[in-house]
């Protein structure tokens, strides 16, 4: 067992990746052991990702708030605290906070056998951020 006493370092998310303000504490990286990647990611509203994909999918838990998530193919759906989300090895996608509410998730990937977990790609325009969403209950 590996035991980690928490108190890490909170980072921002960096703007190449990220529009807005969100803050990123890392729960655990992919290493030797596990290949499997963890953080939780908090959003302020309007902040949201860069298109991207992992090359063996992503796994979101809502834990608070109210937030967004997107594929090319399928639109916005809202998420909320309690909701899991997978997507799909290769498929590009998107996740943030609505416009008027703050949203954290914890995000989970498994790494490739060169150690990836993510390609970033372009960011979200707000056209795409503020088109119409399905998917709210």
């Amino acid at each position: 067992m590996r035991y980690t006493r928490s108190g890490g370092q909170t980072v921002p998310g960096p703007s190449s990746s990220f529009t807005g303000t969100v803050q990123v504490d890392g729960i655990r990286n992919p290493d030797a052991q596990s290949a499997i990647g963890c953080a939780h990611v908090r959003f302020s509203p309007g902040a949201r990702t860069a298109w991207h994909h992992h090359p063996k999918g992503q796994t979101l838990y809502v834990t608070d708030g109210i937030g967004l998530v997107a594929t090319r193919t399928d639109g916005i759906q809202e998420i909320r605290p309690g909701d899991v989300v997978y997507i799909e090895p290769g498929e590009e996608h998107w996740h943030g906070a609505t416009p008027d509410r703050f949203m954290a998730h914890v995000a989970m990937q498994e790494a490739d056998d060169s150690g990836r977990v993510v390609t970033w790609l372009d960011h979200v325009t707000d056209d795409e951020y503020h088109a119409q969403r399905g998917g709210q209950s």
